[in-house]
């Protein structure tokens, strides 16, 4: 990333600024802004998050805000109640109370004398899911926002309950918000209070996987702050953006295609991460690109920005599999619109072990065909990294032959010619199980002449929300049924020489929690099928080979790492005992801002386990340690969470404990049990 010093405008920045709300609490705002504004005011831009803005963000927010900042806007980043420096309790995501905060908050920021009455909201994750659901509420000030890794689906589309099936990320985010919604706050900004409301927090917490895992369908707790429930709520300008290595790779492609109003669309090889930090590179000058979306929405200038193509998207080459890429060869391509009219789908059939070539859609589907079997194993799955990566510490999917021996594996002819494609295979399922509840996960895969698997995309469902996810209904073992399995999006090439795989399992734990028995798949041959979104090889790209500039940024924070960071991923297999288990560790070490003479470090570490095929064996667990220190300031939050099960429910058992020092001034213990509904 090249460091800006010279930008069009001076700035000043405020660090601790208060802005009550209604019902009294004061949120704690950091503001960066030209020194110009005092005489010459400008739009004010949002970004609303609840991880910690005086500490664990500040060095990715010293280098985004104060480059905005410098480009003639006022940047300003608030805690969300109940975290960092502001006031209250964080008790679950995206409340009512938390939209009509960010309102009250757009409405302050419109009233000060520095801000022309014009804001936008910007964010990636929490604060792209902020700024999508708080546009669908039309606040008036509100006049554009620009989003990254973000859904509009909380339920099917998120870390909880992809295609009806309850996620290991739904135990590990719920882990992450335990601790970061119990941290202190800091003293040297709010005083003698900061013991108070941080017991404040402790005392009115509970761990989020529980309301998480009491709606297991999607029900109004999910259909709340879902902006896919009525897409015309949002009325101002949309820029979208994701990786195709995030969980998040769906919602971009579904706004462009449904939202009617000005809107761009952006996706590139990365993680969970901006794109101007993306990870598999190669990262892009998305702070330009922000830059040209304000001017033009915020400052009314006539720049082009909406010119060009809806959406741009890296379509990538193939790479054999591994579980971080530095970088991911392919292309930008343009599409005009979305749906585009350069892609088709082409759906083939599923013979025995083969996808056979592509059939007229129009073709009337045969019933008949053989019945091909798979029982998996509960190893399926342990190589098939995080449903959202972070590619810290390598997160994504290994060599996929680790799992196609437990599945049910159809293959193409090796390739003649370059095969494209732009947006969500899907698979069409003739099927019976033997189980009233059952999942199939799919598995898109690029094979090479020497038979390495890297998987493309994968999608999963639970077969008892195959036609419905608010009213699921038990499967009758033997009993035909046909299920639509959608895979996430992608932009894939696949070269002469290889072959298109299709793997089909009935488990894929960790990344998704087992069915309460193994169930066996029938599969009919022929009357199932893969369509796949195809984009002609020799269609114009519609793009410029480098159509971005080179990431840019203000220059970083000072900080010094004190303690060294850990990352690992490890699977364990004990072939005495059958016992498996992965564990990840990801450990920040303790950093120093220099700035304000703290010292804070964070730790996670996830476990995963299962005994043989026991489906009722398996189990994850989450520790989080967060600890801050100043001088004679020293807060420690130690937060741990356990997920079992047996065949009807789920357990829960939680603790949470507050050090100051070496002394615990704060502990709770949570035994819970919620039953399984049809999961």
């Amino acid at each position: 990333m090249r460091y800006v010093t010279n930008l069009p405008y001076e700035t000043k920045e405020e660090e601790h600024v208060t802005i009550p709300m209604s019902d009294g609490v004061r949120l704690s705002a950091h503001i960066w802004r030209p020194t110009s504004s005092d005489q010459e005011p400008v739009p004010a831009v949002l970004e609303y998050i609840p991880y910690r803005k005086r500490d664990l963000t500040a060095v990715r927010d010293s280098i985004h805000h104060p480059y905005l900042a410098g480009h003639g806007y006022a940047c300003v980043r608030v805690d969300l109640r109940g975290t960092g420096d502001s006031e209250g309790v964080l008790r679950d995501e995206y409340l009512e109370r938390e939209q009509a905060d960010a309102e009250e908050v757009l409405a302050w920021l419109a009233e000060q004398p520095w801000c022309d009455g014009g804001t936008g909201m910007m964010g990636i994750s929490w604060g792209a899911f902020a700024a999508l659901q708080v546009a669908a509420r039309r606040p008036p000030s509100l006049k554009a926002i620009a989003i990254a890794s973000f859904t509009d689906d909380r339920h099917a589309d998120d870390m909880h309950y992809m295609g009806g099936a309850l996620l290991s990320d739904n135990l590990a985010e719920a882990g992450t918000m335990f601790a970061y919604g119990t941290c202190p706050p800091d003293p040297s900004v709010v005083g003698d209070r900061w013991r108070e409301m941080w017991h404040e927090r402790l005392e009115n917490t509970e761990p989020w996987v529980l309301p998480w895992l009491r709606h297991q369908r999607r029900d109004a707790y999910w259909r709340h702050a879902s902006v896919c429930e009525d897409y015309s709520g949002v009325r101002c300008p949309v820029l979208a953006s994701s990786g195709w290595a995030d969980g998040y790779s769906n919602a971009v492609t579904r706004l462009l295609g449904n939202l009617d109003v000005p809107r761009k669309g952006l996706i590139g090889p990365w993680s969970h991460k901006f794109p101007h930090l993306g990870e598999p590179g190669p990262a892009i000058g998305y702070l330009q690109e922000l830059v040209r979306w304000w001017d033009h929405w915020l400052k009314g200038i006539d720049n082009g920005v909406m010119d060009g193509p809806m959406l741009q998207a890296w379509m990538q080459d193939s790479v054999p599999p591994s579980t971080s890429y530095e970088e991911r060869p392919g292309r930008w391509v343009g599409e005009p619109d979305w749906p585009s009219p350069h892609i088709r789908p082409v759906a083939h059939p599923l013979t025995r072990h083969t996808i056979g070539p592509p059939r007229d859609t129009a073709a009337q589907v045969p019933e008949g065909g053989e019945a091909m079997t798979v029982r998996s194993p509960l190893s399926v799955g342990q190589f098939a990294g995080k449903w959202a990566s972070y590619n810290a510490p390598p997160d994504l999917p290994y060599d996929q032959r680790e799992e196609d021996g437990g599945s049910l594996v159809f293959d193409t002819e090796p390739l003649t010619e370059p095969v494209e494609i732009l947006g969500s295979p899907t698979v069409e399922l003739d099927l019976s199980v033997s189980e009233p509840v059952a999942l199939v996960a799919a598995r898109l895969s690029d094979v090479s002449p020497d038979g390495a698997a890297t998987r493309v995309s994968y999608g999963i469902l639970n077969l008892t929300r195959r036609d419905s996810t608010e009213s699921p209904e038990p499967l009758e073992p033997g009993r035909r049924y046909r299920a639509t399995l959608p895979l996430n999006g992608v932009a894939q090439a696949f070269p002469p020489g290889h072959r298109i795989r299709l793997s089909l399992s009935t488990s894929y734990w960790p990344l998704a929690w087992p069915a309460p028995k193994p169930a066996l798949l029938s599969v009919h041959e022929h009357s199932s099928t893969l369509t796949l979104p195809v984009r002609p090889v020799d269609e114009p790209d519609e793009v410029p080979s480098s159509p971005f500039g080179e990431p840019e940024g203000a220059p970083p924070l000072a900080m010094t790492q004190v303690t060294p960071p850990e990352e690992r991923w490890e699977v364990k297999r004990d072939l005495i005992g059958y016992h498996s288990e992965l564990d990840i560790v990801k450990d920040r070490g303790t950093v120093r801002f220099e700035d304000i003479g703290l010292e804070a470090g964070r730790r996670a570490h996830e476990r995963y386990t299962a005994v043989a095929d026991d489906f009722t064996s398996v189990g994850g667990e989450t520790t989080w340690t967060m600890r801050f220190r100043r001088d004679d300031w020293d807060a420690t939050v130690v937060t741990h969470t356990r997920l079992t099960c047996d065949e009807t429910d789920f357990f829960v058992d939680a603790t949470l404990d507050a050090y100051e020092a070496d002394r615990r001034v704060f502990s709770r213990t949570w035994n819970e049990k919620v039953p399984r509904d049809l999961l």
